[in-house]
């Protein structure tokens, strides 16, 4: 007999010390692509529903929705720890939103600080007034399905980057930058040196600078 596989799939995962989250936060997400070689941004196309909401930094929990569904992105609320970001992948579905300002409310309740999705959202004025940040490609007042299959936990890809759960995802003005939680220190350790050189080429530019300083 074969069993059958569940609508809704999840995979534990271990979330980073708080003390590395920490690290990374209230830092431009320039800065972290910088740390990381230049990269670690999401598409530019993800961008804020509510444009003055944009700003977090948490730790990921993945969710796979798939095109026009999001009974596993309901699920997922289940599973939220004070300080996560919802990463939902739809396949970059986007004739239908996958959630509104209601799902959106309860992830807040349960702690999240921050969503993204590479498909879209709906209920605006709902969104702004529950006050989290959310990400996606765009907005649509379609709904979807709830009816499956999904998976909860496990790594996806997400506008052109791969996400586990257990990252450190981190949004400001400039986009959404997605730091592996296998480079958390790393990253950590390289920003003091980052955060020098910079402060010493605005120094320059306010200075009169004409030219960077390699340029002799």
């Amino acid at each position: 007999m074969i069993d059958e596989v569940p609508l809704i799939q999840t995979q534990p995962f271990n979330r980073p010390a708080p003390s590395l989250v920490d690290a990374l936060r209230q830092t431009p997400t320039g800065f972290l692509a910088d740390a990381m070689g230049g990269s670690g941004a999401l598409d530019y196309r993800i961008k804020p529903a509510i444009a003055h909401q944009y700003a977090f930094c948490g730790v990921a929990l993945t969710c796979h929705a798939g095109p026009a569904d999001n009974l596993a992105l309901v699920h997922a609320l289940q599973h939220i720890q004070p300080g996560d970001v919802l990463m939902v992948a739809t396949d970059q579905f986007t004739a239908c939103a996958v959630t509104g300002d209601l799902v959106l409310g309860m992830a807040k309740n349960c702690g999240a600080v921050g969503f993204v999705t590479d498909g879209c959202v709906r209920d605006l004025v709902g969104i702004e007034n529950v006050g989290l940040p959310a990400w996606s490609v765009g907005v649509t007042p379609n709904s979807p399905h709830r009816s499956g299959p999904g998976a909860i936990g496990f790594p996806i890809q997400l506008a052109g980057h791969r996400v586990c759960s257990g990252d450190v995802v981190v949004a400001d003005r400039d986009g959404v930058v997605v730091i592996p939680q296998a480079l958390l220190e790393t990253v950590a350790q390289k920003l003091p040196a980052i955060r020098t050189a910079e402060a010493a080429a605005d120094e320059a530019v306010r200075q009169g600078a004409k030219r960077p300083a390699f340029l002799k």
